[in-house]
């Protein structure tokens, strides 16, 4: 029972001179993305791979059929892509956006928005390089009442 006692108040005196405050994960300040996507596209593996090499933890789950994630998400037909992703925070970010601006994203204010969003699959975008092959799109800020504008033009 002495023993005991005793771990206990060396644990309580010693350790917090151990640990420094930088050994502590802040999971506040972790990104994380829950990435929806089917079990055979290639693309959406190296989306996930591009976020993950630029701060974000992404987790993917598979389902063979995508439509009712969308629904579920409120992604109009016309700004669909081939994965979705969900922030922590529930935003939704569609197709290959380039992690710069989910970041900036995230760092912003923007309660009426439900996210962003690359349509289709352009050539060039993150997880979409074919050679040297580039096709410039748009990143759109998508809004609660299904409307969008333009976040950011990708043009190389």
């Amino acid at each position: 029972m002495k023993k005991k006692y005793l771990y206990l108040l060396f644990v309580i005196i010693f350790v917090p001179f151990v640990i420094s405050e930088n050994d502590i994960p802040d999971l506040n300040s972790e990104q994380m993305l829950l990435v929806h996507k089917t079990p055979k596209c290639g693309c959406c593996k190296m989306w996930m791979e591009h976020v993950e090499e630029n701060g974000f933890t992404a987790y993917g789950q598979d389902h063979q059929n995508l439509m009712k994630i969308k629904e579920k998400y409120n992604i109009e037909p016309q700004y669909r892509s081939c994965h979705t992703a969900v922030s922590s925070d529930g935003f939704v970010f569609e197709g290959h956006i380039p992690s710069k601006y989910i970041k900036q994203f995230l760092s912003e204010d923007h309660p009426e928005a439900i996210g962003l969003s690359v349509p289709g699959m352009p050539l060039g975008s993150p997880g979409m390089e074919v050679d040297d092959r580039f096709m410039p799109y748009d990143v759109l800020i998508l809004y609660k009442d299904g409307t969008s504008k333009i976040y950011a033009e990708v043009r190389q």
